[in-house]
């Protein structure tokens, strides 16, 4: 490009210019060019120290990648026939996963003749959503993909949320007992 809107190295606004003078300008103050803004017109450089661009930039993409929480999802299997018993201890797994902040993806397995009765997973699903609705809500309905049938539940809490109350409590219970030996 012929000419960049040029931004002097305390956040001034110095103007339109031609490249070379603003690489002039640059090599007057020991400093480097840097294009911040290539896409618009006409593009946008700055006079400013690279490795210090570079090592900010660096550090603003570590914090916002720490304060990312990664989305896992759990995955349940039931049968459509399943017994009360396994049925409870699913639903505790799912309860854990929940309350851990993750998403949990509940699969119907149907063999041989199930097949031909899909509703009975659907109202096994609508059921385990009934008995978690104050942990989490249904994202995806239950829907029919070959022999199962998938259902997506995500938690209402998210996954930092949860760590920070976990974190709460430890440090509760560490203070209690501390005042318990005192």
């Amino acid at each position: 490009m012929p000419e960049v809107r040029l931004v002097g190295p305390n956040g001034e606004q110095v103007g339109i210019v031609s490249v070379q003078d603003a690489l002039r300008l640059a090599q007057e103050s020991d400093l480097d060019l840097v294009e911040v803004a290539p896409t618009a017109r006409p593009p946008v450089a700055k006079l400013m120290d690279y490795g210090k661009f570079k090592y900010e930039s660096a550090v603003k993409a570590r914090e916002s990648r720490k304060n990312q929480s990664n989305t896992i999802i759990k995955e349940i299997k039931l049968r459509p026939k399943i017994d009360p018993h396994d049925y409870e201890t699913k639903k505790g797994h799912v309860v854990r996963f929940l309350k851990g902040g993750d998403k949990v993806k509940v699969t119907i397995m149907f063999r041989g003749r199930e097949q031909s009765r899909p509703e009975l997973g659907r109202r096994l699903l609508v059921r385990l959503a009934e008995d978690v609705k104050d942990l989490g809500t249904v994202e995806s309905q239950p829907k029919q993909d070959g022999r199962n049938m998938v259902m997506v539940i995500g938690p209402h809490k998210r996954r930092s949320e949860h760590k920070a109350e976990a974190r709460a409590a430890a440090g509760e219970k560490a203070r209690r007992e501390r005042s318990d030996q005192a």
